[in-house]
């Protein structure tokens, strides 16, 4: 009987990866969309009654959502500019160099990679780490923002420059809303690859989008879809967090004053729900190209965002701190050879994207790149040996772990630990960490976060914080 079931595993191993190789005969097109301060717990499809995403809950029917993807974390309080640093090269956070805004020249990035091999690589949108990383990684591009944050709609951006110089005198105004100018640059891109897809190079196509990060001024279609009055909070929204964190008066936490009131919450999360839906209608339109170009059957579409956002969950605003609401990020993916309609519970991390990219092109991931492929994954095979848990790390202030339904954030300067049971208490509202029934849950939580920051190279171990 065992080696009937061992036999008829290698059989469904073979027709699966038969099945795959009938449907991507060659690499396949790959778009990739990226939200900018986006929570992993604002898409309609995935649990949350309160918003309208009809196009990404169109991605979640169609491909697989992976319920526990991370941004591992930051060593700024720009945190978008490592997140997008571990996106581009696949390094892990404590490995990235000083300057996370530049990407150095002797770094190779997963575009770059690709670029080399062949492939048109297309950007639009927000670059946060360099103009020369930005200029050997893409070969076309457009409405091109080299720059972290600013109005959505008088924001200055860039054509595509193909000396790589992008000065500042050279840039122009944003013709629409920062979302519908970036869709409408990669449209005009799938439309170009439209025309020569029977002898065009595979793609890679970046959207990088700015919303929904403040200043949050969605277009009064969808500011009005939600009346403030009729949100709900958070579960876990506070007036004020519990205790200082090392990050209580960073820019994000001042956008609005102290206490928290549920009104003044209510109406940034209105803002945010409309800069998301309107972001939502412009995936649609993604969508839309893909297909009128005759494309669709040939692209893998990955739309996740580069870290979460607090608004008003633990009495926070912004996504400097180690909470599931600031680390945890949506990842969706659909296309050839990728199950439908499935959801995914194993731990990932953002910089898993670059060799599952590389993967998928054939090629080897860049020198630097530490990721996990999510192939075998999105193939509805379970991998061997996967990660344990999700470490995150933010500047020297928080250091946090999760594994299975624990998890332990450590705050090296103030010595404080908070223990939370996520299966109980996903909103992270109940602290066991001073309970003696979790004494041993704790210790052991505690043991193995110094185990996965030694690992993780957090030069902290050997400092500050020894726990």
């Amino acid at each position: 009987m065992k080696e009937f079931r061992s036999l008829l595993l290698l059989i469904l191993l073979v027709v699966s990866s038969s099945v795959f190789a009938r449907q991507v005969e060659s690499p396949p097109n790959i778009l990739w969309i990226v939200s900018d301060d986006q929570r992993a717990d604002t898409i309609t499809a995935l649990g949350n009654d309160a918003i309208q995403t009809p196009s990404l809950d169109r991605l979640v029917r169609m491909g697989t959502s992976f319920s526990r993807a991370y941004c591992m974390g930051s060593t700024s309080g720009a945190v978008c500019a490592p997140s997008r640093y571990m996106l581009m090269t696949g390094r892990s956070l404590h490995r990235l160099p000083g300057n996370v805004f530049d990407i150095p020249v002797d770094e190779v990035t997963l575009p770059q990679q690709l670029r080399k091999a062949g492939w048109d690589t297309f950007f639009s949108g927000k670059w946060h780490n360099g103009k020369s990383a930005f200029h050997r990684s893409f070969s076309a591009g457009g409405e091109i923002f080299l720059g972290g944050m600013g109005s959505h709609t008088d924001l200055r951006v860039h054509d595509y420059d193909p000396e790589g110089e992008y000065a500042n005198d050279k840039r122009h105004r944003l013709p629409h809303f920062s979302s519908t100018a970036f869709t409408d640059a990669a449209i005009d891109f799938l439309n170009t690859k439209g025309q020569e897809k029977s002898k065009g190079s595979p793609f890679l196509a970046c959207v990088f989008f700015t919303a929904p990060h403040d200043p949050r001024t969605p277009p009064q279609e969808f500011k009005a879809m939600y009346p403030p009055e009729q949100l709900p909070l958070p579960a876990n929204f506070l007036p004020e967090h519990p205790f200082d964190n090392g990050e209580m008066k960073i820019r994000d936490e001042k956008l609005a004053p102290w206490p928290r009131t549920p009104e003044v919450v209510k109406e940034h999360l209105a803002d945010y729900y409309g800069m998301i839906s309107q972001l939502d209608s412009q995936v649609g339109r993604l969508l839309e190209a893909l297909q009128k170009n005759g494309l669709w059957d040939t692209t893998i579409v990955i739309f996740t965002s580069d870290h979460g956002l607090a608004v008003g969950s633990h009495g926070l605003l912004g996504k400097q701190n180690l909470y599931e609401h600031s680390i945890r990020v949506p990842l969706v993916m659909t296309g050839p050879g990728i199950a439908p309609g499935r959801s995914c519970d194993l731990p990932v991390y953002l910089h898993d994207l670059v060799p599952t990219i590389c993967g998928w092109a054939g090629i080897a991931a860049p020198p630097a790149s530490e990721g996990s492929s999510l192939v075998p994954t999105l193939r509805d095979l379970q991998p061997d040996n996967w990660r344990e848990g999700i470490y995150s790390a933010y500047k020297n202030t928080q250091r946090a772990l999760r594994v299975g339904r624990w998890k332990v954030i450590r705050y090296p300067a103030i010595d404080r630990t908070q223990l939370f049971d996520l299966e109980a208490d996903p909103d992270e509202m109940v602290d066991l960490s001073g309970t003696p029934d979790h004494a041993q849950t704790l210790a052991q939580m505690l043991s193995h976060l110094r185990k996965f920051r030694i690992e993780a190279a957090d030069p902290l171990v050997k400092t500050t914080d020894s726990r």
